[in-house]
């Protein structure tokens, strides 16, 4: 059992009854209530202390990592879908259709050109309703 300090303080009349009742109901020492109410006070205060630094700032984060998620879900989800649908109406090309590759060669070369372009200039195709 680690050592107790004898300290003395005042309590208004009202909380010191309040006390006393609460000592009384729960078989309990007055010492051992105010020692567990400071305890608790102490650690709260301390957590208090890093919530007004930093709670803010952190839900702040979590709610722009939440919906970068959700947002991220969508755009795979929706590339997925894209990918299933022109494959399901294209046929593959044929070994033999050297004509039929280097078309599809040039298209994803301006694709991906297209692509750097935008990310470049930081804009997003989706962004202000433009058809582009």
């Amino acid at each position: 059992m680690a050592p107790k300090i004898r300290h003395q303080f005042l309590l208004p009349k009202a909380t010191s009854d309040r006390l006393a009742e609460l000592a009384r109901k729960g078989g309990v020492t007055k010492s051992d209530i105010l020692a567990q109410a400071l305890v608790y006070w102490l650690d709260r205060k301390g957590l208090s202390e890093l919530d007004e630094r930093f709670g803010r700032r952190l839900d702040r984060l979590a709610n722009s990592l939440d919906r970068l998620v959700r947002d991220s879900h969508i755009e795979l989800e929706t590339l997925a879908l894209f990918i299933r649908y022109e494959l399901a109406i294209h046929p593959p090309l044929a070994e033999s259709d050297q004509a039929g590759r280097a078309a599809g060669a040039l298209r994803f070369e301006a694709f991906l050109n297209q692509v750097a372009r935008q990310v470049g200039k930081g804009k997003r195709t989706l962004e202000g309703g433009e058809a582009r």
